[in-house]
C-alpha cells in the first residue's frame, strides 16, 4: 500500500473507530462475484419449480380426512407423479381444518385427474365428495402473468432511480440499483434453493424487498451526502466511509428488530405463510450487507471524485516563497 493511501486511512481512525469499508471494497465484491456465480449454478442446475400461476396447468384440491403433515404431503406428491408421469408444481396444505391439500402441475386430461383422485380415495379412503375444485390456468393466462410481474418490477426500479436521482445524483442512482439487482437475486436465488413454489407470492416477496433495500440504502447515502455538506474538502472515499460507519449500527438495529417479528411468523406460520416469508427473510439479509459493503464502495467507484483514493498533502514549509 502506498503511503497516500496509508494515510487516508489511518486519518479515519482519528476520534473514532471506524471499519474500513472502502479500504475492504476488493474483499465485498469478491464476495459479491461468487455469491452471484454459486447463484447461476444453482438455477441452472435445479431450476424453479414454476407454479400453474406462471406457467399454467391444473390445481386440484382434495379433502384427505387427516392432517397434512410432511409425510402426507411426500405421500401425495409421489402417487401423483407415478400417474401423470412427471414432476408437480407443489403440494401443499390448504384451508382452515388443516386436512385438505392442494395439488398443482402442468395441465393434464379429465381422464388423469380422475385417476390421480381414485389413486388418493383408495389410499386414503376418500368418496367423490371430498373432490373439492378442480381448475385449469391456460397459457396465455400465464404469459399475461408473467409479464405484469415483470413489469410491476421495471416500473418500481424505474421510479426508484428517477427519485434517488432527484434527491442525490445519477451515479447514486445507478449504485442504488446496482445493490436492488443484488437482492432481488437473493430472493431468485433462495426460490431456486430450496425448490419454492414461484408463484403470485413472488411479486409481493420482489416489491417488499426493493422498498425495504432502498431505505435501508437512502439512510447511507443521505449520510454520505450530510458529510459532503459538512466537510466538503475531505475526499470522497473517506466521506463514503464515514457515512457508512455512522449508519451501520441504525441498519444492523433495524434489521435484527425485523427479523425478530419475520422469524416468529415463519416459525409459528403454516406453509404457504412459509413459503413467502423464507424469502424475505433471505431479501433482508441481502439488504443488509449491500447497503452496507456494496452501496457506498459502488457510488465511490462510479464517482469521478473516488476513482482514485486522493488525500490533501500538507503544505510543505520550504515550497513557501
Amino acid at each position: 500500500m502506498n503511503e497516500s493511501k496509508k494515510s487516508f486511512f489511518s486519518s479515519l481512525k482519528i476520534g473514532e473507530r471506524m471499519f474500513p469499508f472502502v479500504e475492504k471494497r476488493k474483499v465485498f465484491f469478491w464476495i459479491t462475484a461468487a455469491f452471484f456465480l454459486l447463484g447461476v449454478l444453482c438455477m441452472l442446475i435445479r431450476g424453479f419449480a414454476w407454479d400453474t400461476d406462471f406457467i399454467g396447468g391444473t390445481a386440484m384440491e382434495v379433502h384427505i380426512g387427516k392432517t397434512v403433515d410432511p409425510t402426507v404431503v411426500s405421500e401425495i406428491t409421489e402417487i401423483t407423479e407415478d400417474i401423470i408421469g412427471k414432476k408437480v408444481s407443489s403440494v401443499r396444505k390448504t384451508g382452515d381444518r388443516g386436512d385438505d391439500v392442494l395439488i398443482k402441475c402442468t395441465e393434464i386430461p379429465t381422464e388423469v385427474r380422475d385417476a390421480v383422485f381414485e389413486a388418493l380415495k383408495d389410499r386414503y379412503g376418500l368418496t367423490d365428495a371430498d373432490r373439492l375444485s378442480v381448475s385449469s390456468v391456460g397459457g396465455s393466462i400465464s404469459a399475461d402473468f408473467r409479464r405484469s410481474a415483470i413489469l410491476s418490477v421495471c416500473i418500481a426500479v424505474a421510479l426508484m432511480l428517477v427519485y434517488i436521482t432527484f434527491r442525490f445524483s445519477f451515479l447514486s442512482g445507478i449504485a442504488a440499483i446496482l445493490c436492488l439487482i443484488h437482492d432481488l437475486f437473493a430472493v431468485l436465488f433462495c426460490y431456486s434453493l430450496f425448490g419454492l413454489p414461484v408463484n403470485s407470492n413472488i411479486i409481493a416477496a420482489l416489491l417488499t424487498i426493493l422498498g425495504y433495500s432502498i431505505n435501508a440504502t437512502i439512510i447511507v447515502f443521505d449520510r454520505v451526502r450530510e458529510n459532503r455538506k459538512l466537510e466538503p474538502d475531505r475526499p470522497f472515499p473517506e466521506q463514503v466511509n464515514r457515512g457508512v460507519n455512522q449508519t451501520l449500527m441504525r441498519s444492523v438495529n433495524t434489521t435484527i428488530t425485523t427479523l425478530l417479528t419475520i422469524v416468529m411468523i415463519y416459525l409459528f406460520g403454516v406453509t404457504s405463510i412459509r413459503e413467502f416469508i423464507l424469502p424475505l427473510i433471505v431479501g433482508i439479509l441481502a439488504g443488509l450487507y449491500s447497503s452496507v459493503c456494496l452501496a457506498g464502495n459502488l457510488w465511490n467507484l462510479l464517482s469521478k471524485n473516488g476513482t482514485r483514493l486522493r488525500v490533501k498533502e500538507p503544505a510543505n514549509p520550504k515550497t513557501k516563497k
